[in-house]
């Protein structure tokens, strides 16, 4: 499902209404104006008021081919640790990852950005870089990718790089339209009562690429661990009303396990 996910993640959602009405190849394309700028503003108002705002992460996505992986692993250490380690450049890596539950040969890459404008610059910078040269080498290996472009929810800042050693979970919604901010609000609370076993490393919400999704990843020294952490929040008065108003909210769920590769600053 995370192939299917994050490629949606670049393609336009079209609606076409069963009014009776002459619809121009514009507004199929690109939404009426009207729809358009009352949905532009809904996300804008819902990003302020639960976003943090001080940084942009970067989803990035490769699906690999299954007889390549080994090369794509090398070929992507050398350009993320080397973006990584580039002081001139406006963005650090928050980590990688490869999926070992879920789509198989698919490997998530998140990047912070010193928010939009940092983001501008570094595309700009590596443009004229080793670095451009250092992506090239890692396309031969790969069948498609997907990115995104997220804001981190207030209440919960990215971890720092640290290296606990387990696993990590992956866990993607999509949100029914108009509803960030109700799911903000539910989840934040379930998440005070849940902190007492485990809490998340990092909890994003998508703001270019496909609209009203939600991220967020999660640690545990094992599947095992998981498991027992998982049962002990049930058992936290108002996670189960949490999971059941915000899976109400949701369209679709998904949950993915993710190894880090050697070079992820989160591992």
């Amino acid at each position: 499902m995370l192939q299917l996910a994050m490629k949606q993640a670049l393609k336009p959602n079209i609606a076409l209404s069963g009014a009776r009405r002459s619809i121009s190849v514009q507004t199929l394309l690109h939404g009426s104006p009207e729809a358009k700028k009352v949905g532009d503003i809904e996300i804008l108002q819902h990003s302020r008021l639960v976003a943090r705002g001080k940084y942009v992460h970067g989803f990035e996505v490769h699906r690999v081919k299954p007889d390549s992986i080994d090369e794509y692993k090398a070929a992507t250490e050398k350009y993320y640790a080397g973006i990584k380690d580039d002081a001139r450049l406006h963005v650090k890596l928050t980590g990688s990852w490869e999926t070992v539950v879920g789509d198989q040969d698919t490997f998530v890459h998140i990047l912070e950005y010193e928010n939009y404008a940092g983001y501008d610059k570094t595309v700009e910078l590596i443009k004229n870089s080793e670095h451009a040269k250092s992506y090239k080498a890692l396309l031969p290996y790969v069948n498609s990718r997907s990115t995104q472009l997220t804001q981190e929810f207030a209440f919960f800042p990215t971890s720092p790089p640290h290296a606990q050693g387990g696993i990590f979970e992956l866990r993607s919604y999509q949100l029914k339209p108009g509803t960030l901010l109700e799911w903000e609000n539910t989840w934040r609370k379930g998440i005070e009562a849940r902190r007492k076993f485990v809490a998340p490393v990092g909890a994003w919400f998508s703001q270019v690429g496909r609209l009203h999704q939600v991220h967020h990843i999660w640690q545990y020294p094992s599947l095992d661990a998981r498991k027992e952490m998982r049962e002990k929040a049930w058992q936290i008065d108002g996670w189960a009303e949490t999971v059941s108003k915000t899976a109400q909210l949701a369209k679709v769920m998904d949950s993915f396990i993710l190894l880090p590769l050697p070079y992820s600053p989160l591992k």
